[in-house]
Formats: structure tokens, sequence, C-alpha cells
């Protein structure tokens, strides 16, 4: 009867674990009933910026910038979301809500004024989450605004840090920690604390590449508790920015990988390993190996120390490199080159990933072809591409 009883409990387990979805412990990946590359069809003038991909409902999403893309894994567009007059990077899907969060930028310098020249005069630059209710995605060309798909929620602390004047190098110079605003999001445990099932969003800096100041080094990503967001959350008007939103997250964490260009294009969390992939667009300080790729070490907690590169003393949680790749000696970095990633890396489980190749038409219409790769954290070539 015991041996019965095993057997049982055995094959339940197994057809339990196969149902798994995306955003779930160790999900299982039927490689042979998923696609080896979807394409996001010729869009406007701005690129990719992230991937979001629901294999359980059969869905991918695309950010490219000013729309959201909702397709099927065919390739067929389902719908959109326009009307954006900001930055919309990285995706995440929640793993309880099913909602898709993604960071936006609404920045009145050079940058906000190449997406949209209509800022308004004198307007605040200010970061948000925004949040879509993907099951009202149903047609193209969506409203941000009127159509209920999306609300946003402020973010203090960022918005504070990109209008900060710190010392630095005996100078004064803008933006504590070279923060540019924000990018790169994903939902995970909290590092070192995998298996307590809380899932909370991690949102990462951009960072301005400055070379002439040293406290631009770190990445910097806040991490937030989303339950009970929403009270905060609010229809964005884009003409009257709104301020609510928590007032600071329930960590500040740094990871030292040397200045890189915009910080943390794309962060996801890969459910198979416990680890944070951090896909970066390459930086140039020759102090550092200017690694495109890394990898954050998620069964390791921060550890409270000195910051490096500040003049006044400044303290932090730090978290840790996965170990693993190339090793640059004198920077003590950890990390890989890999050409794909900044625009779209969505972790699927079992070793699995879609990424994004962003590429333009002869026409000068951006596009993405999300090909499927397995990790093998060779220092060579960390992805391998699924043929």
């Amino acid at each position: 009867m015991n041996k019965v009883f095993l057997f049982l409990l055995s094959v339940l387990l197994v057809g339990c674990r196969s149902v798994l979805s995306v955003g779930m412990d160790e999900p299982v990946v039927d490689v042979t009933k998923i696609p080896k590359k979807i394409f996001s069809g010729n869009r406007d003038r701005f690129h990719v910026q992230g991937i979001a991909v629901d294999l359980k409902r059969g869905y991918i999403y695309f950010s490219f910038t000013t729309e959201l893309l909702k397709m099927d894994l065919q390739g067929n567009l389902i719908g959109s979301v326009t009307g954006l007059t900001g930055h919309l990077g990285c995706l995440s899907l929640h793993p309880e809500d099913g909602r898709l969060y993604g960071s936006l930028e609404y920045k009145n310098d050079v940058i906000g004024k190449g997406i949209d020249d209509r800022q308004e005069a004198g307007r605040r630059s200010a970061f948000y989450v925004a949040i879509f209710d993907v099951d009202r995605i149903t047609r193209p060309e969506m409203d941000a605004e009127k159509d209920g798909v999306m609300t946003t929620v402020f973010l203090k602390e960022p918005t504070e840090d990109y209008y900060a004047w710190v010392e630095n190098g005996g100078k004064r110079v803008e933006h504590r920690f070279g923060c540019s605003g924000i990018d790169g999001t994903t939902f995970a445990p909290e590092f070192g604390k995998r298996k307590d099932g809380k899932y909370l969003l991690y949102v990462a800096y951009g960072i301005y590449d400055d070379k002439t100041r040293t406290d631009n080094d770190y990445q910097v990503i806040l991490a937030y508790d989303t339950r009970g967001w929403k009270g905060y959350e609010r229809v964005l008007s884009q003409k009257e920015l709104h301020t609510s939103g928590p007032t600071e997250p329930l960590h500040k964490y740094f990871v030292r990988t040397g200045n890189t260009t915009y910080g943390i294009q794309n962060l996801a969390y890969d459910p198979a390993s416990g680890n944070c992939f951090a896909a970066v667009y390459s930086g140039k300080k020759s102090a550092y190996p200017n690694y495109t790729l890394f990898v954050i070490d998620g069964s390791r907690k921060a550890r409270r120390e000195k910051l490096q590169g500040f003049d006044l003393k400044e303290e932090g949680e730090v978290l840790s490199l996965l170990p693993q790749g190339r090793y640059d000696v004198s920077s003590d970095t950890w990390g890989w080159n890999f050409e794909w990633g900044a625009t779209g890396l969505c972790p699927l489980g079992d070793g699995y990933f879609y990424i994004s190749h962003n590429g333009v038409s002869d026409d000068k219409k951006q596009n993405s072809t999300v090909y499927l790769y397995r990790w093998t954290g060779d220092k060579d070539q960390p992805f391998e591409l699924v043929k």
C-alpha cells in the first residue's frame, strides 16, 4: 500500500508541476510547443524597450517607448495602448494579480522632448510605475488615459534623487547616484529569502554615464511591496502629473558593476535559478570591464557597507554579483558580454529565455524579433540559441 501511495503521489506532483506558469517557482517549459521566434511587426520611430511573456495564456507584450503591444505567441496583434508621451521601459507581469507593470518616465529635458516636444513648459520630471489591466486590452490603439486600461503610481525616491545635488570629486553635481530616472523592473522574492513566497517589485535606476564622477558606479535598485498599492493608483493625466505613491521603498539596494550607459535597461527574475538578470548598455570607464550582462545572486542577503566613490560617508544595502562568467580582478567584477537583452529579456523557466533582437526596417520603422534561448552560463557564450 505504501508503494502504491507513493507512486500515485509522485504522479500527482508531476502533473501539478507541469501546469506551472511563468512567475511561479521553477516553471516547466515544453520548448516543443512554443515558437522559436516571434516578430513584433514594424512600429513607429521608437525602439523596443522591454518584453513580458505569459506562456500560460499565450500572450507576449512589447514596450515600444510610447506604445504597448499585446500579441499572441504567433505574432498576431491583439491590442495596443497608445497616447503615451513619456518613456515606457522594461515590463514585468505580476505573478499573482496578473497585471503588467512597467517603468514610466516623464522627463522635461532633452530626452523627454525627443520623445514628445509638447512637454509642458516648466513641468517637473517625474517617475512612475505604469500598471496595465491586460484583460482590457482587446483592440489596437486604446488610449492610455481614456480607455481604462492603465493606472500609475508615483515613485518619490527616484524623483528626489534625480533632482538632488551632491558633492563628488570636490565639486557639486546634480543627480544623486547619477540617477537619470528608472528603467529595469521585475517581480522577485526578497534577496536571500527566495522561498518565503512574497514577491516584491524591483525598480532599477537609469544611471548617467558621466566619466568625470565616481559616485555612479553602482546600479541602484528599489524594492517595493505592492500589496496596498491600490490606494495609490491613479489614471495619469499627462498634463497634470500626480504624486500619489509610497513615501519610500522597502529597500534601496546597490550593486557595484562599474558605470553603465543609462543603468539597467532590463531586469528579470529567473525562478529556475533564483537570480536576477540585468542587461545594460556598456559603460565607458576604462577602470571597469564594461560588461553588458550581470547576474545578481538571489540567494545572498544584502550586506550593509560604506559605498565606494563618495566624498561623504554614504552607506547602503549592497547586493552580490553571481561569481560566474568573466571575472575582472582589478575591479572585482563578474559578468558577461552578450549582444542582446537590453531591449527585452524574459525568463520562461527551466533555463529558457525569450530575448529581443531589436531591428529597423528598410523604411526606418522599429521592430523586434524575440528568439528562444537557453542559458549556459558560459563565459564566452552565456546564452545558446534554440534551433
